[in-house]
């Protein structure tokens, strides 16, 4: 049974070290996402769920102890999920759940035992879906942490450049997503979503799967589109 969410950004520049001198820019969306965490251990799980967006390579289990590193954005920056012993057999971390592992860490998480899940791009909206089903059946109480971007596409200097589509789809998102609103989120569309790179559609509809029968509350707790691209935070709880 899901008891509670937390829908946090991925981008490598969350972590100090890669954003470097532009660090201080995404402090407010640092301090949510610890926020957002406090929720999730405020609904004392007994497993905590990661799934972010992976390429192919990245798609599938994670295990606790799996590590991930930001050394390809040029710093030496380990990281890996859960406290427990690294587990040097597991494939790397893709850069979604390494930024969680960071967050994770950052905020000391020992909550409850951590599972990872990478979600690919091409994921269909109703096996993604389903996806979320299976985790809410699993065992015990579970808490979700589901990382992703909104659009790539907010400004001329975006990574996608300027779509005038974005700013509607990334409000939409945040509505969705602050109103704990299942329905919307499984009805995204996921040619528009692809069109405007927002790498969180996958997971916001693993995690829509997950919340059916949850009766979940949401909150907003950060909007903003630094550098083109959508960053929100929410809980559910």
């Amino acid at each position: 049974m899901l008891v509670a969410a937390a829908v946090c950004p991925c981008p490598p520049l969350l972590v100090p070290e890669v954003a470097a001198g532009a660090a201080p820019e995404l402090d407010a969306a640092r301090t949510a996402c610890a926020d957002a965490l406090g929720v999730l251990a405020a609904a004392r799980p007994d497993r905590l769920i990661v799934v972010g967006p992976a390429g192919q390579e990245g798609h599938g289990a994670h295990p606790e102890g799996a590590r991930g590193s930001f050394r390809g954005f040029g710093v030496e920056v380990d990281v890996r999920l859960g406290t427990e012993r690294a587990d040097d057999s597991a494939r790397e971390l893709p850069s979604s759940l390494a930024v969680a592992a960071w967050l994770l860490e950052r905020t000391a998480w020992a909550d409850a035992p951590i599972e990872g899940l990478g979600v690919g791009e091409p994921l269909d909206a109703e096996r993604c879906i389903q996806v979320g089903r299976e985790i809410a059946a699993g065992p015990g109480r579970v808490a979700m942490l589901v990382m992703g971007d909104a659009s790539a596409c907010r400004t001329l200097k975006a990574p996608g450049y300027l779509d005038e589509r974005a700013e509607p789809f990334d409000a939409d998102v945040a509505r969705a997503l602050g109103a704990a609103d299942v329905d919307a989120l499984q009805m995204l569309d996921v040619r528009l979503a692809r069109e405007l790179k927002a790498s969180g559609r996958a997971p916001w509809q693993v995690l829509a799967g997950a919340a059916e029968d949850a009766g979940l509350s949401g909150a907003l707790l950060h909007e903003s589109a630094p550098y083109g691209v959508g960053y929100l935070v929410a809980t559910w709880s």
